[in-house]
């Protein structure tokens, strides 16, 4: 979990106290309306189709209406790059650490929309919650969750979701500001909604798990994508490859 940047310091507290070894929160569920769940189909995965070094118009499979600009911040641009904040509304916090990786959980409501933070192609889904308490940590964790390689070559995770919309596959093109699903807790989120959102280099893209939960700290970026900043992770990306001789083959 992370400390809370967000002006809702009361929120914040609250959720900060809920911080437990697995990274994810424990505490009282927050009140808001549930939307319908998806297909419970076990997750699936294949590798996106080759992407070309200029970013192209993105393009999605029969985006719901609640995927509508009126949903999304306005996006901001940095170097053709469109970003925007994953998760709009209020009230939404997000802590600038957390307890076991560089990630970030974005505490709000069951419910509230997850949007794609730059166009991409999503690479790896789950729409079952196959999580065992106890067990280790692993790639269940997540619970429901929508992994992306965006046009800027940096892969993006969100996961304890409550849905992941219909039309979010693997191979699917997002835009910026699309919806993918809404926040839950599912996975260890311990009963606490939240999205677990991480930033890593897109290193094997799918399975994964140990890198695609994060390598890099997201707050900076977060910071600057609910100002309608431009802040990219794409050198932070490269610099963590570099620093890592590549990207870490196993569990660490």
């Amino acid at each position: 979990m992370q400390r809370g940047t967000s002006s809702m310091a009361g929120f914040a507290m609250t959720l900060t106290a809920a911080l437990v070894a697995g990274g994810c929160a424990t505490g009282p569920e927050p009140s808001a309306p549930q939307w319908q769940a998806g297909s419970s189909s076990a997750p699936v995965a294949v590798p996106p189709p080759p992407t070309s070094s200029s970013p192209t118009p993105a393009a999605s499979a029969s985006p719901s209406p609640s995927s509508s600009a009126s949903a999304s911040p306005t996006p901001s641009k940095a170097a053709n790059y469109t970003y925007v904040f994953p998760v709009p509304g209020s009230p939404v916090s997000y802590h600038p650490t957390h307890a076991t990786n560089p990630a970030t959980d974005i505490f709000a409501n069951c419910g509230n929309p997850v949007l794609a933070v730059t166009d991409g192609t999503v690479i790896e889904i789950s729409r079952k919650d196959t999580f065992v308490k106890g067990k280790p940590d692993g790639p269940l964790n997540g619970g429901l969750f929508v992994s992306l390689v965006g046009d800027d070559g940096v892969r993006y995770y969100g996961s304890h979701m409550s849905v992941v919309d219909a039309g979010i596959e693997p191979g699917v093109r997002v835009r910026a500001g699309q919806r993918l699903g809404n926040v839950g807790k599912t996975g260890n989120a311990n009963n606490v909604c939240h999205l677990h959102f991480g930033i890593s280099p897109a290193c094997s893209q799918i399975g994964d798990w140990w890198i695609r939960r994060g390598a890099i700290w997201p707050a900076p970026y977060l910071d600057s994508w609910r100002k309608q900043g431009s802040n990219s992770p794409k050198a932070a990306a490269a610099d963590y490859l570099s620093q890592n001789s590549g990207c870490p083959k196993a569990p660490y």
